[in-house]
């Protein structure tokens, strides 16, 4: 590795750790690149900035981000928290149960873990402190749960691994789906233990009757209609996951329309968190395609290919090594700005290992969200912490079970890839 590559990573690591936004972060060690290269013609910089924002795939991003944000303001989020009321009524556990399941099916919605984190945590969290919950248990099932939503189609996290390695963006939400099931199951489970330990009340002990379920359930059947109208329509090569994007943003006008719930106000309010949400993802693509020019220049893939490759003689031992680099990767850097990084130099060895490209995509993408959750820089954590006034050592302290359950699914996916393969080999 030359001297110039040393301090372009240098001067990345240091920026990141001075809390430098991360784009700029990463602009700003390619730039040392730049200029202290004079092999390398600068107008490359701009080039490589602007064209890896213009991928057409990543045009879903600004489309199911803006599908989201408009279900947020056609009522959708308030019919499905009463269909989740109903479906986890009776458990052990109560809002908190809700506040999971919640999450398994606006993941579908919104795409975005971080609103998600921030809807439920204005939502659900006071009202679980008025039913008794402590404030770090809600704000840590809250932040969990969110973990599900880049898991769930259209998961951003999906759109752009699938972009960056060029792997089927509809595979991978059919995979969503099953590893999704997984995390819900697992952390409704893990509550409905910590609940009966700590007396954590259902919210209800009769049983409904079918007039009740009827109601609850009715008006949410064309909300949670959307991700099999995505999936379905992909698969059945209807639209691409791009035209997806924007047929959901159709079928969310559609409900506000229908629901005479979506005011022009809101309607401009919800265009206005669009591009704001989507402009700070596009500048970490946009930068980071510039920093992964200058590692493809300088051959650091292929050269780390051949060295694992040469030291490490087993796949499952691989799996491992990057399991736990990504998981302190994670604790450090926000989980777009590492993929875009890091996908195109692990991506290439996991294929010459023979490793499953949807399986390992999952892996990565589960990693990834168990970093958003973890400390120091967890963004999860920081975005419910700070909406519900937790502090953050409670926070932690109270998360540890959930951190031993989320190593135990992350083993699980890593080492049985029928979770990650299965449902793609049943539907393609």
């Amino acid at each position: 590795m030359s001297t110039v590559v040393m301090l372009t990573a240098v001067v990345l690591l240091v920026l990141l750790f001075l809390k430098v936004p991360v784009y700029i972060a990463i602009l700003g060690g390619s730039a040392v690149y730049f200029i202290l290269n004079p092999n390398v013609n600068p107008i490359i910089f701009a080039q490589q900035a602007v064209g890896g924002a213009e991928s057409i795939s990543l045009l879903a991003i600004p489309f199911f981000v803006c599908a989201g944000v408009l279900m947020n303001y056609t009522g959708v989020t308030k019919r499905i928290m009463d269909f989740c009321e109903v479906i986890t009524g009776r458990m052990s556990g109560g809002l908190a149960q809700v506040n999971v399941l919640l999450s398994a099916l606006m993941g579908g919605l919104s795409g975005s873990n971080i609103a998600d984190a921030a809807m439920q945590s204005k939502m659900l969290v006071p009202e679980m402190e008025k039913k008794g919950f402590s404030k770090p248990f809600s704000s840590v099932v809250t932040a969990t749960s969110s973990m599900i939503t880049p898991l769930i189609p259209p998961g951003i996290a999906m759109i752009l691994y699938g972009s960056i390695a060029n792997v089927s963006i509809g595979k991978l939400f059919v995979s969503g789906i099953g590893i999704g099931t997984m995390l819900t199951v697992a952390l409704m489970s893990i509550v409905t233990v910590i609940s009966k330990k700590r007396g954590y009340a259902p919210i209800r002990t009769e049983r409904l009757t079918t007039n009740q379920i009827v109601k609850a359930t009715k008006p949410a059947l064309l909300p949670l209609l959307l991700p099999i109208i995505i999936i379905g329509g992909i698969r059945l090569g209807i639209f691409t996951a791009t035209e997806a994007g924007a047929a959901s943003i159709i079928y969310a006008f559609f409900l506000g329309l229908l629901y005479k719930e979506l005011k022009l106000k809101d309607f401009f309010i919800s265009i206005k968190e669009t591009i704001t949400t989507t402009s700070s993802i596009m500048l970490i693509v946009a930068a980071a395609t510039v920093f992964s020019w200058i590692l493809t220049k300088e051959r650091i893939p292929q050269q780390l290919t051949e060295w694992l490759v040469l030291t490490i003689d087993n796949k499952y031992v691989f799996l491992l090594i990057v399991n736990v680099f990504l998981l302190i990767v994670g604790m450090f850097i926000e989980g777009n700005a590492s993929m875009i990084i890091l996908v195109p130099l692990l991506a290439p060895i996991a294929r010459e290992f023979g490793i499953n490209e949807i399986h390992f995509a999952m892996t990565y993408i589960f990693n990834n969200a168990i970093g958003a959750l973890s400390p120091p820089m967890g963004t999860l954590m920081f975005v419910t912490c700070g909406i519900t006034k937790c502090k953050t050592k409670d926070f932690i302290k109270e998360a540890v079970p959930f951190y031993i359950l989320l190593v135990i699914v992350l083993l699980l996916i890593t080492y049985v890839p029928f979770f990650s393969t299965g449902l793609v080999n049943l539907f393609y």
